[in-house]
This record gives structure tokens, sequence and C-alpha cells, in this order.
């Protein structure tokens, strides 16, 4: 039998609310549009939606986007309490945790059904993120579920080919990707960024994508998530597309991936850039560095 996985992108809007329980609500929502997925994921800082609770929020500075970390308990107790209900492993986007006095982190969270937690600390900081006073985080680790091993690259850590080697080094063959970016061209960039990573490495990785147009200090989103594959004749879309959600509408989209073909697809495809990429290291190691 091959090894499938099916994966769900859960692609969300944000908007202004009352509290908690609407946001829980619809994530809700979302995860029963993912029944029988093996992985669900969320977009990175959906929980961005939770300042809209705050008193005058629309006044606030964008700086105290932090503040929303009063809600940290309460959204991983939510996840946790669904991956296990459902039996499903649920990548919960990403949230501004406050891990010190001074310091706060991007962190994404993977839940299980039998309480499992894996964390990433977001380790590449897009520039904009800089005005929301966060630190990165320092490592790069996969994580080794019963059916894949898996690794994050949040958003803008796409764009750095380095973070999907550092994973794909250590056996990651999904790479998830909760992403939030402000434009229509922020979306391009991580997707087409994120394509080439499976292309370079031979991996699939599913993009989750937040969109909304809040208002107040909060961005907005561009949104169309995709589970995306290698571009080779061993999949039946010539682009890599294995599923794709349509632009701007809050929704989850869900495609199969064979892990098989992977390793298939290295040893034989028409382009074997896992292999050549790595038989030539001696060549890029060889290169000065000015950086």
């Amino acid at each position: 039998m091959p090894r499938e996985v099916t994966i769900s992108a859960c692609q969300y809007h944000v908007r202004e609310i009352n509290g908690f329980e609407e946001m829980e609500a619809r994530v809700r929502t979302l995860l029963d549009q993912a029944a029988g997925s093996d992985i669900v994921v969320f977009p990175e800082l959906f929980t961005i939606e939770l300042f809209t609770t705050l008193k005058d929020w629309k006044n606030r500075p964008i700086s105290e986007l932090v503040l929303i970390d009063e809600f940290t308990k309460d959204y991983i107790s939510l996840f946790k309490d669904e991956a296990k209900k459902r039996g499903q492993f649920i990548a919960a986007g990403s949230h501004l945790v406050k891990v010190s006095d001074d310091r706060f982190e991007n962190i994404a969270y993977l839940f299980g059904p039998d309480s499992e937690r894996f964390e990433h600390a977001k380790t590449h900081i897009f520039p904009a993120e800089a005005n929301w006073s966060t630190s990165e985080g320092s490592k790069m680790e996969t994580f080794q579920l019963p059916f894949a091993k898996v690794g994050f690259n949040v958003c803008y850590e796409t764009e750095i080919p380095e973070c999907s080697a550092a994973l794909v080094e250590q056996g990651a063959e999904i790479i998830l990707t909760p992403s939030a970016t402000f434009t229509e061209q922020g979306f391009w960039r991580v997707r087409h960024c994120a394509q080439s990573r499976c292309i370079e490495n031979q991996i699939y990785l599913v993009h989750c994508c937040l969109g909304g147009q809040p208002g107040g200090p909060l961005p907005n989103g561009w949104a169309k998530s995709s589970v995306l594959g290698p571009c080779d004749l061993a999949w039946a879309n010539a682009a890599g597309i294995i599923a794709e959600a349509p632009a701007n509408v809050e929704t989850t989209v869900t495609g199969t991936v064979n892990l098989d073909l992977l390793y298939e697809n290295r040893a034989s495809g028409a382009a074997t850039t896992f292999k050549d990429r790595r038989r030539r290291a001696d060549l890029y190691r060889a290169w000065p560095s000015h950086l």
C-alpha cells in the first residue's frame, strides 16, 4: 500500500469579533470541513483577530499587538482538545507568545490526538514584524508523526532556502507553511518560493494563508492556500499543485499526497534535484561568503 497522507489547509479571514468564543466557533467550522484529514493547518498569526476584542482597538498602536498573549492559554487549550477529540494532528497556525519578561516570539504549534505537542519559534522575522517587538527563534527541527516526518517554515522562512534545506537534511517529507502576507505581491513571494522549495528538495509543502481586511492598525491579508509538490511527470498537475483554494474566501482545501512518490522521484525523476544539490555540495562550501 502506498504511504498516503491527507492534508487540509484552513484559509482563515480575520474580522472584528466580540470575544474568544467567536473565533473558537469559526475554528471548529473549518475543522469540520477537514474531517478525515491526517493533518490540518491554520494560518500564521490568525489569532491577531483577538486584538479586536480589546477596548478601543482601532486606535491602539500596532506595537500593542503582543497583548494577544493574554489568550495563549485559551488558544492552546482549544487546539489541544480539538486534536484529541477529532483524532487529528492540527498545526494551529502561529501565535505571539510571551516567553520572558521582555521577549515575545511568533510560535507555531502542532497538536496531536494523544496529547503530542510540538513548537517552532519563527527564526527569520519579516521586517514589518519588528514593529511588534517580536524576537527570533534559534532552532529548525523536524517532528516525527505516525504517517510522515514534518517541519515548519513559517511564512518568510519559506523565502530563505536554507530553512527548508535544514529540515529536509533531517528527513522532512512535508513542510508546513502557515503564512500571513499583507499584499498580493507578498503572497506570491511566499507561494513562488514554496513551489521552488518543493522542486529543489523534492518534498511536499502546505501553504496555509491568512486573509481579511479587519481595519484599524491590523494588516490586511491576501490568501490562496494550497498543497504543493514537485513539478515532475509522476504528478498529474504539471504545475505541482495538488490542491488549491479560491482566492480570499474563508474555506478549507484538502489534498492527498503519496510519500512513496517522493523517493521514487528523487531516484529516477526527470529532474533529480535532491540528489544533485548534494552531489556538488563541495562547490557551494568553496564559495566565499560575504554575508
